[in-house]
């Protein structure tokens, strides 16, 4: 059974980065594609990143281009999302996710394993 857990959430202002972790436990973590999803209450989750089991592949939703990072490390079995530029509509909880089944994937549905999520929430 794959785990995961996030960290790195945070109160912040805009214009500020924040760094989120997500530690992998079971499974096996180089042949698993990892995302980062957000949802804000009431509206449907989202994908914000995504990158395949090598890390060769990534994937950015449009709003977060050119200021938002994702990566992995395959020894710490860590993925990671570096968030800079922060602006006030990036206020969400974060979550990573993971499956096995595809390369990469931006589609929520395609993700078989989900953390609890950790709170962003960016002042003005």
């Amino acid at each position: 059974q794959v785990q995961l857990v996030e960290s790195g959430g945070g109160l912040v202002q805009a214009g500020d980065s924040l760094g989120l972790s997500c530690v992998v436990s079971g499974g096996h973590f180089s042949t698993l594609a990892l995302g980062w999803f957000r949802q804000v209450t009431g509206k449907e989750r989202e994908i914000v990143a995504a990158i395949s089991w090598s890390g060769g592949m990534t994937y950015y939703t449009d709003s977060v281009k050119g200021r938002f990072t994702i990566s992995r490390d395959n020894a710490e079995k860590v993925v990671y999302l570096q968030m800079n530029s922060l602006k006030p509509e990036d206020t969400a909880m974060y979550y990573c996710a993971a499956t096995s089944d595809y390369t990469i994937t931006n589609m929520t549905g395609n993700y078989n394993y989900w953390g609890q999520g950790t709170q962003v929430t960016v002042s003005s």
